[in-house]
This record gives structure tokens, C-alpha cells and sequence, in this order.
């Protein structure tokens, strides 16, 4: 099972993976605010809801398809499959879960559907279904990638409550994910046994993803859904890229006119996730009025 196989693994991962967004952002928003200075609390308080266990159940999959993607094919291909996820997340949002989609937000599935074929038509161009790293470099990235989604996050508080907070939020989760799928890289490649688990990589995973967990949630609850989940993808998508060229040394093309346009297809997947940030009408309102059905089951006070 070559690097084919990986891309396989990393188009299902994107599909569970926004199918277990949709279904988080319904739990969330019915769940108490997520508060960072009291995160056992917080995810005792999404878990007790039904929709965000189902969404988050679905998100474990989708991760495990992700790592089993990362140890066949280089970052660069995977993340570039998971790109679809675009597509699956218009599809599933304006069909199976009331969500109007307008012209803007197809016309960015249709470009993400071309430049997705693209990619799939010049795959045979790249070769080799593992990556070497520099160490320097890796440190130097991640840390570039944890200032870059500590600046989003922080970037949001100075804003009025609205869209634009989720969306910020989103983007530094997206960006957080990146660091934890960046070490899940490098520890595959290192792993000869059992305790080469063992390894800083492993810290950085778990942290990372902890972190990303809250953010994530947090997004999900003061933003409209197919921005966040957008955002999100977007920020982690284009990281990656960036990370399996400038990390790992994914190879882009075997001449330079397939290198140039394969670039342009990055871009064309980055710019048509851009358009599909759709207005979410039958979201808009889910959040208050779970509020004020709580409101109304709670007794009135002197």
C-alpha cells in the first residue's frame, strides 16, 4: 500500500471529519461556555451532550485515518486530499443539515473540486512515501506555527462578540492542529519500537492536541459553523502544505512547469475555501434558543 493508499485514507478522513464538525457545532453551542481556566469542567460539559460525543466519537475516527494517512504518504498529499473536506463540509452542511449554501459559497466548491482533480491527475509526479527532517527545521516551524496560533487566539479578544471571533478562533486551532500533525510526521517516521513512543514528539501531540480540543470548542460556540469549520480547515490545511514542502522536502513537481502549476492548485484549494464561508441560517439562532429553553426550565428567582 503505497502513497495511493494514504490519499484514500486521507479523502475518508476528511469526509468523518467535517460530518463529525457539523455534528460537534450542534452539541456545542448547546453546551456551557467553554472556559480555558476551568477545562475539566468544560469537557464534562460538552460531553454531556449527546451531539457533541457523537461529533467528537466521529472526530477520533477521522483521526486515526489521518495518522494511518501520514505513515503512507508525504504531509504535502495528505493534507491536499484532506482538502476535499471543503467539498464534503458544503455538501453535508446545505443538504443533511439545513444550511443554505449560496452561488459565492458553490462557485468555492467547484474551484476546490478543480484544483482537487488537478492534483489528482499529476500524483504520479511525486515520489517516495516517507520524509527525511531537519531538526533545526522542524523546531524552527513549530515554533513559528505555535506564535502564529497564540497571536489568532489572542488576535479575538480585542474584537466585539461575533462572527469574526470563531473565525480567528477556528484559524489558531487549525493552525494548533498543524504542530500535533507536524510531530505525528516526525514520530512515524522515527518509530522502530514500541519505546521510540517514548519521545518528545509524543508531548507535543498531546498537548497540542489538548489545547486545539478547547480552542476548537470554544470556535465552535461563538462563531457560525461553516465559517468556523472553514476557517479552520483552511488554516490547517495551508500550514500543512507548507510544512511537507518546507519541513519534510515533499517534492512538488519532476520539471519546473508541473512544479508551477501544482503550486497554483495549492492556491486554487486555499482560495476556493475562502469563498465557502456560507451565512448558517438555521444555526444562527440554535444557540439562543437552547438558551432560552434553559432559561424557562430554570425557576424564577426573587
Amino acid at each position: 500500500m503505497g502513497w495511493q493508499g494514504g490519499a484514500l485514507l486521507a479523502l475518508a478522513s476528511a469526509f468523518v471529519t467535517n460530518l463529525g464538525f457539523l455534528w460537534r457545532h450542534r452539541g456545542a453551542v448547546a453546551a456551557p461556555d467553554v472556559e480555558m481556566r476551568h477545562p475539566l469542567r468544560s469537557a464534562i460539559g460538552l460531553f454531556k451532550s449527546k451531539w457533541w460525543t457523537i461529533g467528537y466519537a466521529a472526530a477520533f475516527l477521522a483521526w486515526l485515518l489521518h495518522v494511518g494517512a501520514l505513515s503512507l504518504a508525504p504531509l504535502s498529499i495528505v493534507q491536499s486530499a484532506l482538502a476535499a473536506g471543503f467539498v464534503f463540509l458544503a455538501v453535508l452542511a446545505d443538504r443533511f443539515f439545513g444550511h443554505e449554501l449560496g452561488r459565492r459559497e458553490w462557485a468555492g466548491v467547484l474551484l476546490a473540486a478543480a484544483g482537487l482533480a488537478f492534483l489528482a491527475g499529476t500524483a504520479g509526479q511525486v515520489k517516495g512515501e516517507q520524509s527525511d527532517y531537519s531538526t533545526i527545521a522542524i523546531l524552527g516551524f513549530q515554533v513559528a506555527m505555535v506564535g502564529l496560533g497564540a497571536l489568532l487566539i489572542v488576535g479575538q479578544k480585542g474584537r466585539s462578540k461575533g462572527s469574526w471571533n470563531g473565525v480567528l478562533l477556528g484559524a489558531g486551532a487549525g493552525v494548533l492542529f498543524t504542530v500535533t500533525h507536524v510531530a505525528i510526521k516526525a514520530l512515524t517516521g522515527d518509530i522502530k519500537g514500541v519505546m521510540d513512543l517514548v519521545s518528545p514528539w509524543t508531548l507535543v501531540i498531546v498537548l497540542g492536541g489538548v489545547i486545539a480540543f478547547f480552542v476548537s470548542a470554544r470556535s465552535l460556540q461563538v462563531g457560525k459553523a461553516v465559517p468556523v469549520i472553514a476557517s479552520t480547515s483552511i488554516a490547517g490545511n495551508a500550514t500543512s502544505i507548507l510544512a511537507g514542502v518546507v519541513v519534510f522536502g515533499d517534492p512538488i513537481g519532476s520539471d519546473p512547469l508541473i512544479a508551477t502549476l501544482r503550486i497554483a492548485a495549492f492556491g486554487l484549494i486555499v482560495v476556493a475555501a475562502a469563498l465557502i464561508p456560507g451565512p448558517m441560517r438555521a444555526a444562527d439562532n440554535q444557540r439562543e434558543r437552547e438558551r432560552s429553553a434553559q432559561g424557562a426550565r430554570q425557576p424564577a428567582t426573587a
